[in-house]
């Protein structure tokens, strides 16, 4: 396909240019600390590329929500040490006093960080007046931040219609794989899609039944799923309510020509608690003071099977409830399953959300997937079918 967007490929000499790059550093910080540097390495390459081929470097960012006012606990000024151990070079801190004249001194090459755009009440509402205060330092804009491509504000969404707009390496990488994975994928496509409540998961089923050939659900969402289906779930997380809509969705998938599996074999336990006296029954089996806590070993087993006769699978959602032992037996067998077809050729493999990710790395396959996205709710959204303003902005 196509690319409706341009790359750092497309954007020539930029010796001494002003480069506006929008990176997301909302880092987790414990103790003054960042406790997860992921979205500081996923900067590197956009970040450096750009300073050896001589270009000022200008990182934009938000951090935390400040609401709009300046607030010293949501300073970038506390990443900047961290951003440089990951860069392996000096990162300049510029605050937004005064920031056009620093901007003015940097040399060729230079890397600077400037404060949280959220200090600026106008970030959040795409407020003209900041996007042209943030399009006066540079000469170019690079949106890296996939992470933050749902929101139409002023470092996503608006700068891209002021300066020329570039996607960044990261932002390139995930839209590649996206397109792969549910844009233009080669079939059969399986989807998984776990979680505890399908009502915040609707969306995604409803667009993606449309779109794939098997649709794997799992998580707390099954149980909703089984019961529609005249199952007694016991004492399992169930949206008794919305029985109806998974019914709808069902009957989507059977227009659609789309398999919905479900597991007919499941995990259950009296008590939610780590490693409980636990029982493996038939999904008709389940006691009234039980709970459905995990697929099955019979249905995952099954699900291994869908999988090697498909090209192309979208993962969001464990299966089970992954946090807790032994109910991540479904997840981690499932994606080592996903892991070795992707290193064998056989499949593309996406994945994403903060749950995802997690469950991934548990399984230790974290990095075995063709592509694992970190963006949470963009990654939804995408898989919602939504248009997402920031990398809309960017196919122009």
């Amino acid at each position: 396909m196509a690319r409706t967007f341009k790359t750092l490929d497309d954007m020539g000499d930029i010796t001494g240019k002003r480069v506006l790059v929008r990176e997301d550093l909302n880092v987790p910080m414990a103790d003054g600390k960042v406790s997860d540097d992921t979205r500081l390495r996923a900067a590197i390459q956009t970040v450096a590329e750009l300073a050896d081929r001589g270009a000022k470097v200008l990182i934009l960012a938000h951090f935390g929500r400040p609401k709009g006012n300046p607030n010293p606990e949501f300073s970038l000024s506390q990443v900047v040490k961290p951003l440089e151990q990951v860069l392996g070079r000096s990162v300049r801190y510029i605050d937004w006093e005064g920031d056009a004249a620093s901007v003015a001194t940097l040399n060729d090459g230079d890397i600077a960080l400037l404060e949280n755009t959220r200090f600026f009440g106008g970030e959040e509402k795409n407020d003209p007046a900041v996007v042209d205060r943030f399009a006066a330092l540079g000469d170019l804009y690079v949106n890296d931040a996939f992470s933050a491509a749902h929101r139409a504000h002023a470092s996503t969404e608006g700068l891209a219609h002021k300066l020329p707009a570039f996607a960044g390496r990261q932002m390139e990488a995930e839209l590649d794989a996206l397109d792969k994975a549910l844009g233009n994928p080669e079939h059969p496509v399986a989807a998984v899609v776990g979680g505890a409540k399908v009502s915040t998961k609707l969306d995604v089923l409803k667009h993606l039944v449309a779109k794939v050939d098997h649709l794997i659900i799992g998580g707390g969402m099954a149980n909703t799923f089984l019961a529609a289906r005249g199952v007694d779930v016991g004492k399992s997380l169930c949206e008794h309510d919305l029985t109806g809509t998974a019914e709808e969705i069902m009957d989507a998938a059977d227009a659609a020509g789309c398999t919905v599996h479900l597991p007919y074999d499941v995990v259950v336990a009296k008590e939610f608690r780590a490693n409980p006296p636990v029982r493996t029954v038939n999904v008709h089996e389940v006691a009234a003071d039980e709970m459905i806590l995990d697929v099955g070993p019979a249905a995952t087993e099954a699900l291994a099977d869908v999988l090697k006769t498909c090209k192309t699978l979208v993962w969001n959602g464990p299966l089970g409830a992954f946090e807790i032992p032994p109910f991540d037996a479904a997840t981690v067998s499932l994606a080592r399953t996903a892991a070795a077809l992707t290193k064998e050729g056989q499949l593309v493999s996406v994945a994403g959300g903060g749950d995802t990710v997690a469950a991934l790395n548990q399984a230790g396959v974290g990095g075995e997937f063709s592509f694992v996205s970190t963006a949470g709710g963009a990654f939804l959204e995408w898989m919602e079918g939504k248009e997402l303003p920031g990398v809309a902005a960017l196919a122009r």
